[in-house]
């Protein structure tokens, strides 16, 4: 294939995406923009808390804009470990690894813990990062029916390798539905399999004072529990983290490739998360304030309502979920807009994430603006 023949094949590929709805284009966000934000993560209203601002501040002054290196060379700071240990502590880990990124902590995980002679089990609506790992870890992998226990059984059942690993979301992104983590846990352990969780959508959200889904079920200190973490969400950073045994973190630290090889986290993200952390121990409210304004919103909207903060509206088509979404941004308000390969193709919809900082008017106007949205693009 010459230049043109490449670049004609990337135009044709665009089209057939812009026919489907699927184009997916950048939308710059401008200083002291005013709309109602029901799109982003930022489940506890944090990410521009003063308190958090000042340490990303005081992290950066301290140690510089970047990391330098990787954990491994440079990159690994007295902030870095007191997070660790913080982390840890809070979520009642062993141990805790920080990453640069929470997709960098899945990747990990999953590529680590597995190889050639172990069944990986993975749902099928996990997040993307968690499926890129099954791929890269040159495993056997099966993909459950989603939320169905009995699948994952029937799988566990029929491996002919040494090891196995169940790999599950807590809350799952795009619509908000909670995994039955007792029961998955029960079945991985009936079959001598690890259970591999990310805790991205529950940290700062369920659990006792927001500790996360596995500490709610009681899992949480067992041996063949492995839970990764996002500090991009409900602590208003950037990052992400594996929680786990102190075997699985040295074995992490020796064979990660997106640990020994990628740069550190920076250090105001670091600084930012770990007083985002101590904000939300000093106010354990702050999770069951998101949750009431996830259920107001389902409220409002006729939806059903969610077990943590995500709100989704399925509408199928993925041309009116676009158009949707535009005419709600015009009117002040940001939705996401969930599309294949995001969601199943004919369930493209509004995703909207609650937050513990927004007010009875912010849910009333965001709800009108919705509503009349979804009225007035057939």
């Amino acid at each position: 294939m010459n230049g043109a023949g490449f670049h004609e094949w990337l135009g044709a590929l665009a089209t057939e995406r812009d026919k489907a709805g699927l184009r997916r284009r950048l939308r710059v966000r401008r200083a002291g923009d005013a709309r109602i934000d029901l799109a982003g993560n930022d489940y506890l209203g944090l990410a521009r808390d003063p308190r958090v601002i000042e340490a990303a501040v005081d992290a950066t002054r301290m140690w510089g804009a970047g990391s330098t290196g990787s954990r491994l060379v440079t990159g690994t700071t007295e902030l870095h470990e007191d997070l660790e240990l913080a982390l840890a502590r809070f979520t009642g880990a062993e141990r805790a690894l920080v990453f640069a990124t929470g997709y960098a902590a899945n990747l990990a995980v999953v590529t680590a813990l597995a190889d050639a002679d172990t069944l990986v089990v993975s749902d099928e609506r996990n997040h993307a990062s968690l499926i890129d790992g099954c791929r890269l870890s040159q495993a056997r992998v099966a993909v459950a029916r989603h939320a169905d226990a009995d699948d994952v059984d029937r799988l566990l059942e029929g491996r002919d390798v040494p090891r196995a690993i169940v790999v599950t979301d807590g809350v799952f992104s795009t619509d908000g539905e909670v995994a039955a983590l007792a029961e998955l846990h029960a079945t991985s352990r009936r079959h001598g399999a690890v259970l591999v969780v990310d805790e991205a959508h529950s940290l700062g959200v369920l659990g006792p004072k927001g500790a996360g889904l596995a500490v709610e079920v009681g899992i949480q200190a067992e041996p063949d529990v492995v839970r990764t973490i996002t500090l991009s969400k409900a602590l208003g950073s950037q990052g992400g983290a594996v929680l786990a045994g102190a075997d699985v973190i040295e074995h992490l630290v020796d064979t990660a490739r997106t640990f020994i090889f990628d740069t550190g986290l920076a250090p105001a993200c670091a600084g930012a998360a770990r007083r985002a952390l101590e904000v939300l121990q000093a106010e354990p409210t702050l999770p069951e304030r998101a949750r009431e304004r996830a259920q107001q919103l389902a409220r409002g909207l006729g939806v059903p309502p969610p077990s943590a903060v995500v709100v989704s509206v399925v509408l199928g088509d993925a041309h009116r979920a676009v158009a949707v979404a535009d005419r709600c941004r015009e009117h002040g308000v940001d939705v996401g807009c969930f599309r294949p390969p995001s969601v199943p193709a004919g369930t493209s919809r509004l995703r909207l994430t609650a937050r513990a900082d927004l007010t009875d008017d912010d849910i009333e106007h965001a709800t009108v603006v919705v509503l009349d949205a979804l009225r007035s693009v057939p």
